[in-house]
Order: C-alpha cells, then structure tokens, then sequence
C-alpha cells in the first residue's frame, strides 16, 4: 500500500480518512480473495492503531475506514464486543446526524474543515453509503438498508445526465446545477462499483426501486461507448483532448465486473460488451502498474472542479485510492478463478 509521511496529505494512511479508507476496502477485499491473512492482519493493525482518531470528526470522508472495519467483523465475529459499538455509533449518526440536501442525500462533507453546503458528490456513494449497507446486512437493520438504498436512487437521479447515461461529479442543490458540469471519470467509476456492492449488500433486506436498476445500466452503456481504443477512459469522460487516468479505468473495469457477478445487468449482449470492456482495461491498468506495485498515471485528490478545463490540471501521483481501485480490480479477477 503507498505510504507516506503525516504531512503528505495525497498518500499519508494514518488518518482516519477516505484515502487510507478506500485502501483498506481494497485490502480487505484483497485479503478474502486470495486468503491472505497477513494482509487481513495488516488491516486489524491499521484500526488498532487509528482507533483514537475514529470518532474525532463525523464526516462522509471519516465513514470510509468503517466499511472496512464492517467486513472485518463480517469475517471475524468475535471481535464484535471490542469493535461493533464504535461502529454502530457512526452508523447511528450518519441515521440521525449527517447532514443532507433537500432531496435527502448525504451532503459531501470533508475532514478538511471546508463546507459545501447543499452539495451532493459522486464519490459519497462508496465513501459514506457503502458503510451504512455493510453495517445493515452484517446486523439486519432493514432501516439502514433502505437509507442506504436511497442514497443510491438520490445520486443517480441528481447525477445522471440523460443525454449520455454518464455521470456529473457533484450537483448543487442551492444553484440547482451541476457546477462545472464535468463528467470526471473517478466520480463514475465510485458508482459504477459502488451501485452493485450495495446492491449485494442489501438486497434481502429492501427493494430496490426498478429506476435504480434502469439508470445503472443507462450509465454503463454509457460508458462503455466512451471507453478509448487502448482501453482507457480520459479523467474527464467526453474530452479526448485530456490525459487517460488509471484509477477511474481500474474502478470503472471492477464495477462493470461486480456488476455481472450481482446480477444486475439482464440484457445478454450488454454482459458481453461490459465483460470485453473490463478485459480491456485490465490489460490498460497492468501497464501503469510498476515493478514495485506502485500505480501510475493516477490524479490527485479531486473536489468539484470551477471549470472542466481544471480536471486536466490536476497533477498525476500514486496515490492510496490508486493502489486501491487497481487491487479491487485484480481481486475481482482472482475470485473468477477460484475454485
């Protein structure tokens, strides 16, 4: 995992955020993969490190860590009396306490200490509603899996631009826009992955609305057709003019994989196109992938943008959520194989 010094904010794990977080969903998925138990030690060493840190700031980007906590228990239930309460306490506040926009999505809110009022971003999908799905199949909350199950039906209806099936990075419920309007590659590859893991999550415990499944699979063609010949799709979707970017063909090459394994695309062809499409990319992603496992080509933490001319700025570095979205990749192909 890309590790750094506390005071390198792209690639520092060791605070209770959504970077480490989103390594760690990727290490534990890792770890069920291939039955690593040093790997699942490594995470079990991680929590007991931060756990000081856990409750210190309730945001979205703080959930993070706990969706991986959740599917340590999972897999381990007798540590449930040392862990579970902590975690059921953040569950509790993203239930009661978190702050929402009008439509009743989690508004993105950040460790940083900045406020966007009334904003909805792509990324809370993974680094907030995948936590409160994990934690609702592991202890049956039906209440929790049907706010789960809302935020997804909230992201995709504010989110989705009909004209191509893609999504835009955030949406501002004061100007009731889409800001930049950028369709930025990360944002959809969070949900392309983040849709199915819920839906797996929690599916025996709450319907799930036809529209979600109708908008998914609207956003999947989506992006198929915008894939590029090598594989690869630009850090901003539609603008070929800009750099291709490996954590969003990672993250989007896994969703279109978890979502053939959950069952949620029906159409036969479109299994055939997601399932070439993925292979593709794998093959995209391998090159940018060193001999010391170091990600490449991967941008920096990205907030919504002024302009879409801004994405293409952003600097490339291996960052956690880089190392991340490739391992959930490779993960996915491993357990293709097993036995």
């Amino acid at each position: 995992m890309v590790t750094a010094p506390e005071n390198d904010w792209q690639r520092n794990m060791n605070n209770w955020d959504w970077k480490p977080g989103v390594g760690l969903i990727a290490a534990v998925k890792y770890g069920e993969a291939s039955g690593s138990s040093a790997v699942r030690d490594y995470v079990w060493r991680w929590m007991r490190d931060n756990r000081q840190k856990a409750a210190k700031q309730r945001v979205i980007n703080s959930t993070a860590p706990f969706a991986a906590l959740t599917e340590l228990l999972r897999a381990e239930p007798g540590a449930a009396a040392a862990w579970l309460p902590l975690v059921q306490e953040h569950g509790e506040w993203l239930m009661r306490e978190a702050p929402r926009t009008q439509e009743g999505g989690f508004e993105h809110t950040v460790t940083e200490g900045v406020d966007f009022p009334e904003q909805l971003w792509a990324d809370t999908l993974v680094v907030g509603a995948l936590f409160l799905a994990r934690l609702a199949s592991l202890t049956g909350d039906a209440a929790m899996a049907k706010e789960a199950v809302k935020q997804v039906a909230v992201h995709l209806q504010l989110l989705q631009d009909d004209a191509t099936g893609v999504l835009f990075h955030g949406f501002d419920g004061i100007a009731r826009s889409h800001m930049s309007a950028a369709r930025w590659g990360r944002a959809n590859a969070w949900v392309a992955f983040g849709v199915p893991e819920i839906i797996a999550s929690v599916k025996h415990l709450a319907d799930i609305p036809a529209e979600v499944y109708q908008r998914y699979t609207a956003l999947v063609q989506g992006l198929a057709r915008l894939q590029t010949a090598n594989g690869m799709w630009h850090t901003v979707l539609d603008r070929p003019d800009f750099y291709l970017e490996t954590s969003a063909t990672a993250g989007i090459a896994y969703g279109f994989l978890a979502a053939l394994h959950t069952g949620i695309i029906d159409d036969a062809a479109l299994q055939q196109e997601l399932r070439k499409a993925a292979l593709k990319a794998v093959d995209a992603v391998m090159i940018h992938v060193d001999v010391y496992g170091a990600v490449h080509g991967v941008s920096g933490g990205t907030p919504v943008m002024p302009t879409v001319e801004a994405y293409n700025e952003v600097k490339i570095t291996p960052t956690p959520y880089g190392q991340a979205l490739a391992l959930m990749l490779i993960s996915e192909l491993i357990e293709e194989v097993k036995p």
